[in-house]
C-alpha cells in the first residue's frame, strides 16, 4: 500500500504575480468580473457555454492561448465544503487567489486542502497547488484544521491489519512528540492494576494487547479541557459476532479516537488556552477462550457493575472506565466522540453527528459553533425516563437497552452514569463517507472536527 498523502497543495506565494489567478465568487458576482476580463476570455465561456451555478468551475485562457485562471462559483462563501465544490475540474497549474474574491483566503485554502485529499497518492489527475500567504494569521489556522482533518481521516482509512491499539499509541505519541507533551500508555494487565477493568474486559481476548492512552498539554493553570475518544481498532462485535457485511467498516471503529488526536493536534497547534488532556481507551475487540460473553457482570473505574446485554456493546464499556478518569480532576470542560450506535445513523444518517449534553447553554455554542463551521450535527435528548431500559437485576446497569428502542439515547444514558455533572458533551459519530462530497472524499471522515475546533475557539481563544 502506497503511503498516505499528508500534502495539503499549499504553498508559499513568495510574490510570484505571474501565477493563474482563481476567482472563487458567488453567481451574482460574475457578470461584474467579466466586464474586466479580455475578450478573449470572454468569447470562451461564450462558445463553451459556461453556465453560472454554485458548483461551476470553468478555465479562463488569456488571448495568447495561456492559462489566466479559473473560476469557480460557490453557494455560501463562508464554506470551505462550497469552496471545495467550485475547484473540481481545473486545470494543472499553480494558482493564486485573486483580489477580487468573494470566498476568504482562509476559507478558500482549507476548501482547497480538504478537497486535494488523498489516502493513496498515486500521481494520477492534475498536478496543482494553490500559493497563499502562509504567514497570516488565518492562514495558518486554516493549515491548522486541515492537517487535523487529514490525521483524522489517514487514521480511520488505515487497514486495522497496520493500526492496532498498539500503533494508534505510537500516532498519539508522535503527537505529543511534535507539540512537547506528555503522553502515558497503561498496557495489558497494567489496565487492572490501574483501575481500568472495562477496557481491559473487552481488549483482553485480542493478541494485540488494550491500552489507556493519556495525553497531557498545556499549563496548569488554565481551564482543564479533556477529550475522550472511542478507539476500536477493529470491532468484530465479540461472542455477539457481527454479520460480515457489518464487519467490512469496522477499522472505522477508532474513529471517535481519530477526530479527538486530531483535535487535540490543532488546539496544541494554536496555542489555546487550555490545560488538555487526551484519553483514548485503545482495544480490538475479537473473539478467543478469554472472551467477554453475553451475560457477564464486569466492574468499571467508577465501581458500578455491568452486566453485558450484547458484546457488541463495547464501546460505551471502554468509554465509561475513560469518562470516569476524566472527571476525577474537576474539569472545566469533557467532549467524547464515538462511532457508537447504529441508531444514530438510522436517526440522522451519516452526515449529521448526533449531540447529547445535558447542559442546554453548551447545546447552545455547539449549534453556533457548527453553524459558523459549516459542520452541522443535531442535538438528541437525554430522555431520563429511558434509562430504566438500563436497568438490571445483577448489575448497577446493563449495556444495551431492552426491547431495543431509542438506540442512540440509551447508549448516551449508559455513559451518563460515569459522567460526574453537566459539563459534557458525547458526540456519536459515523467517521466515514459512503459517497464522496466535494471536499469529503469517499472513506473515513474527521466528523464534526471543524465544529468542535470553533466551539473550544469561541471558548478558550482569544
Amino acid at each position: 500500500m502506497a503511503a498516505p498523502n499528508l500534502g495539503l497543495g499549499l504553498v508559499e506565494l513568495d510574490g510570484r504575480d505571474a501565477l493563474p489567478r482563481l476567482f472563487l465568487v458567488t453567481a451574482d458576482d460574475v457578470p461584474g468580473l467579466r466586464q474586466g476580463w479580455p475578450e478573449a476570455t470572454n468569447a470562451w465561456l461564450n462558445t463553451t457555454g459556461f453556465e453560472v451555478k454554485p458548483g461551476a468551475t470553468a478555465a479562463l485562457p488569456a488571448a495568447d492561448g495561456t492559462l489566466l485562471g479559473a473560476l469557480g462559483v460557490v453557494d455560501d462563501p463562508g464554506s470551505p465544503f462550497s469552496a471545495a465544490a467550485a475547484l473540481k475540474g481545473l486545470p494543472s497549474a499553480t494558482y493564486r487567489l485573486a483580489e477580487a474574491n468573494t470566498v476568504p483566503a482562509d476559507v478558500a485554502a482549507l476548501g482547497w486542502a480538504l478537497e486535494r485529499y488523498r489516502f493513496r497518492q498515486t500521481g494520477d489527475g492534475p498536478q496543482l497547488a494553490l500559493a497563499v500567504d502562509r504567514t497570516a494569521l488565518a492562514m495558518q489556522r486554516a493549515e491548522t484544521l486541515a492537517q487535523a482533518v487529514h490525521l483524522a481521516r489517514n487514521l480511520v482509512n488505515t487497514p486495522a491489519n497496520r493500526l492496532g491499539p498498539e500503533e494508534l499509541a505510537a500516532a498519539v505519541a508522535e503527537v505529543a512528540k511534535a507539540h512537547g507533551a506528555a503522553i502515558q500508555i497503561i498496557v495489558g494487565e497494567d489496565l487492572l492494576r490501574h483501575g481500568f477493568p472495562a477496557i481491559h474486559a473487552v481488549g483482553r481476548a485480542s493478541s494485540r494487547a488494550p491500552r489507556l492512552i493519556d495525553l497531557a498539554w498545556g499549563d496548569p493553570a488554565h481551564p482543564k479541557l479533556t477529550l475522550v475518544g472511542k478507539g476500536v481498532c477493529f470491532d468484530t462485535g465479540g461472542l455477539d459476532i457481527k454479520p460480515p457485511s457489518n464487519m467490512l467498516l469496522m477499522k472505522k471503529d477508532m474513529g471517535g479516537a481519530a477526530v479527538m488526536l486530531g483535535l487535540a493536534q490543532a488546539i496544541m497547534a494554536q496555542g489555546l488556552k487550555v490545560r488538555l488532556r487526551l484519553l483514548i481507551p485503545a482495544v480490538e475487540n475479537a473473539i478467543s477462550g478469554d472472551a467477554f460473553r453475553p451475560g457477564d457482570v464486569i466492574d468499571t473505574r467508577k465501581r458500578k457493575t455491568v452486566e453485558i446485554g450484547n458484546t457488541d456493546a463495547e464501546g460505551r464499556l471502554v468509554l465509561a472506565d475513560a469518562l470516569a478518569l476524566a472527571f476525577e480532576e474537576n474539569p472545566d470542560l469533557v467532549l467524547d466522540a464515538a462511532t457508537l450506535t447504529g441508531a444514530a445513523r438510522v436517526a440522522l444518517g451519516a452526515d449529521l453527528p448526533a449531540l447529547f449534553t445535558p447542559d442546554d447553554d453548551l447545546a447552545a455554542a455547539f449549534a453556533a459553533a457548527a453553524a459558523e463551521a459549516r459542520d452541522p450535527l443535531w442535538r438528541l435528548p437525554l430522555h431520563a425516563p429511558y434509562r430504566k431500559m438500563l436497568d438490571s437485576p445483577v448489575a448497577d446497569i446493563n449495556n444495551t437497552g431492552a426491547g431495543g428502542f431509542a438506540g442512540a439515547i440509551t447508549a448516551a444514558l449508559f455513559l451518563q452514569d460515569f459522567v460526574a455533572g453537566e459539563r459534557w458533551a458525547h458526540l456519536d459519530i459515523y467517521g466515514h463517507n459512503p459517497q464522496p462530497k466535494p471536499g469529503r472524499p469517499k472513506g473515513g471522515e474527521a466528523t464534526a472536527l471543524l465544529a468542535l475546533h470553533r466551539l473550544l475557539e469561541r471558548r478558550y481563544g482569544d
